[in-house]
Parts: structure tokens; sequence; C-alpha cells
């Protein structure tokens, strides 16, 4: 016949395997839901930084057309003042209309700085965009953990050998005692009556 002791070791051992199987399809999940959302992440970041690549080469683009058309704007006001000055009486460019050929220039090249500069802003945003972009994507990510089978069974075993040892402790202070301390019992009394 099987003593309660084997039953409630057998009954804690069944117990156990079921929750052992339990935690560690759990930790699969949360690993599986951790992966899932890394990719949710990625998928992010990547649409973000596409989306920034592109705003910055139709601002390049814009700029390039920008000074193309200030480039063509100035040659043709050069031009015509140049025509100008050769038609008004066959003088040649000296001094004062130098200096006024030079004003176009100038104002060319302020025009030009312009845009570079404004330039330049669009592209250090570009990549503080893209330092933001990265922040948020290793914010949103998770740390994988995969499941510690090991770590488990050890727990397992730990509540199955502590369910033993309480049931026993709890024997121990009721007076009971178990098939092999009777045995004990029985022969250190037949040891002390042949003594």
């Amino acid at each position: 016949m099987c003593s309660p002791t084997i039953a409630l070791t057998v009954a804690s051992i069944g117990s156990s395997a079921i929750q052992y199987k339990q935690q560690k399809s759990q930790q699969e999940e949360a690993q599986r839901r951790a992966r899932e959302q890394n990719s949710i992440a990625k998928k992010n970041a990547q649409m973000r930084y596409a989306s920034a690549g592109l705003k910055i080469r139709q601002e390049l683009e814009k700029s390039a057309q920008a000074d193309y058309k200030g480039t063509i704007k100035a040659r043709r006001a050069r031009a015509s003042y140049i025509a100008g000055v050769g038609d008004a009486g066959g003088l040649a460019i000296s001094g004062s209309t130098n200096a006024l050929l030079a004003n176009y220039y100038r104002t060319e090249g302020n025009y030009k700085t312009a845009i570079q500069n404004n330039m330049n802003i669009n592209i250090s945003q570009y990549e503080r965009n893209l330092e933001a972009i990265q922040f948020g994507q290793e914010s949103q990510q998770t740390y994988l953990t995969p499941p510690n089978s090991n770590l488990l069974f050890a727990t397992q075993a730990m509540n199955v050998a502590n369910t033993y040892m309480s049931y026993e402790f709890q024997r121990q202070n009721a007076g009971l005692m178990s098939g092999k301390e009777k045995k004990k019992q029985t022969q250190s009394t037949n040891s002390d009556v042949w003594t």
C-alpha cells in the first residue's frame, strides 16, 4: 500500500511538472512578444529614415534649382548691364561701371551664400533627426530573455523537496512516525532490552 508521503510527493511532482510547462510557455510567449515589439520598432525606424531621407533629397533638389535659377538670373542681369553700357556710346567698362558690375557679382554671391547656409541648416537638422530616430527605436525595443529551462526545473525541484520536507516536519510535530522511524525506534528499544 502506498504511504501518504509518497502519494503527496507524486502529486507535488505532477503539480510541479505542470507549473514548469506553464512557466516555460509563458517565458517563450514573452520572448515572442519582445521579438515582435523589436520588429515593429525596427520597421517604424526604417519608415522614418526613409521619410527623412526623402525630405532632405527634396530640399537638396530645391536648393540646387534655386541656385541654378539665381545663376541664370544674375548672368542675364550682367549681360544686360554690359550690353547697355556698350550701347550707351561705346564706353569701355571702367571705374564706376566696374563697381556696378561688382555689385551684381556681390548680390549673386550673397544669394548663393544664403542658399548654402539654409541647406547647411537643413542638413544639420536631418542629422539630428536621424539620431532622434535611432534613439526612438532603441527606446521602443525590449530586451530578449530566452526561457531558462534549467532555472525553472531547479525551482520546481526545490518546490517538491520543500513540500516533502514540510510534510515530514508536520508529521514529526504531530507525533506521527514514518515506517523508517518506526524501524529505528524498534531496533533501539530491542538493543536497550538486551543491554
